[in-house]
């Protein structure tokens, strides 16, 4: 893969690209009892002009009271199939932004939260990225892999996509 570092405003569309076209990443925070990360899925609502990726969650959730406590995060986004990975480190900020959570109900939301868009333990989940890397090619996996074998047997490079840090 050729690396290909993006900065500012070139990285934020990378960014926003690739989260909008995974949608549901893995969220991972840290408990203070334990050495190993807790990883959820969690589909984002937003990515802001910024660069914030938001999400909504409970406050009687895992990942909630793992923030409260310290705000590092890592997001991991996977298509396999497009060969597009993402993985980005963050801090994360906890809130209860009542217009931005009506701006982001949908149906699916209340499969989770049975009061609606008033329940309580409804919080906003705001990760603000510190540095990310992406993975990503024009070609879908099947492509990729006879690239990867044309370059084993012939010993020409061939271009099988890029892969660089996202400097926001």
């Amino acid at each position: 893969m050729a690396e290909n570092n993006l900065n500012n405003k070139e990285a934020l569309d990378k960014l926003k690209a690739i989260v909008d076209q995974i949608d549901v990443g893995t969220v991972c925070s840290f408990p203070a009892e334990s050495e190993y990360p807790h990883g959820v899925p969690m589909s984002r609502q937003e990515v802001d002009e910024d660069g914030d990726i938001w999400f909504i969650c409970s406050a009687e959730s895992d990942t909630f009271k793992n923030i409260a406590q310290n705000p590092k995060v890592s997001l991991f986004y996977a298509d396999p199939k497009h060969y597009t990975f993402l993985s980005i480190n963050g801090e994360a900020s906890l809130s209860r932004d009542q217009e931005r959570t009506n701006r982001y109900w949908n149906k699916m939301m209340e499969g989770w939260f049975e009061k609606g868009k008033e329940d309580p333990n409804i919080r906003l989940l705001r990760v603000t990225p510190k540095d990310a890397h992406y993975w990503d090619s024009d070609s879908n996996m099947i492509v990729n892999l006879f690239k990867m074998l044309k370059v084993r047997l012939t010993g020409e490079t061939e271009d099988i996509g890029k892969e660089g840090d996202l400097n926001i």
